[in-house]
């Protein structure tokens, strides 16, 4: 069973992706509203055992882009899907240098997120 975990501070969207991911069943979801506390578990735990990080890009404390650069020194193959709510050139090329695997941009209509979800877990 597929292990995703997703970060987002806002409590409204993590819900949303908590239903969304639901949806496709057979997925285990670790979903963290603190991205201090999201920081902690990528740098002490195996993540071997996860198949997808789902992160957003703006959140106090650390951003989804100190996230990802903390996780590709970690995991340099593992898919990580951004979301923005601002998804201008220069986010788009920081986050591709820093190793993020694909991007969606808020709001976003489920299927095109279930869509990207799917096709991430199957390249994983």
């Amino acid at each position: 069973m597929p292990q995703v975990l997703i970060i987002d501070d806002d409590e409204i969207s993590l819900e949303l992706l908590q239903h969304i991911l639901d949806e496709l069943q057979d997925v285990n979801v670790m979903a963290f509203s603190s991205s201090s506390k999201a920081l902690e578990y990528i740098l002490n735990m195996d993540m071997t055992k996860v198949d997808l990080v789902i992160c957003d890009w703006i959140m106090p404390r650390f951003d989804g882009l100190d996230l990802l650069q903390s996780l590709r020194l970690r995991s340099s193959e593992l898919p990580f899907l951004m979301l923005t709510s601002s998804a201008t050139r220069e986010h788009v090329i920081a986050a591709r240098q820093a190793g993020a695997t694909d991007f969606i941009a808020k709001p976003f209509k489920s299927i095109e997120l279930t869509e990207k979800i799917k096709n991430l877990l199957e390249k994983g």
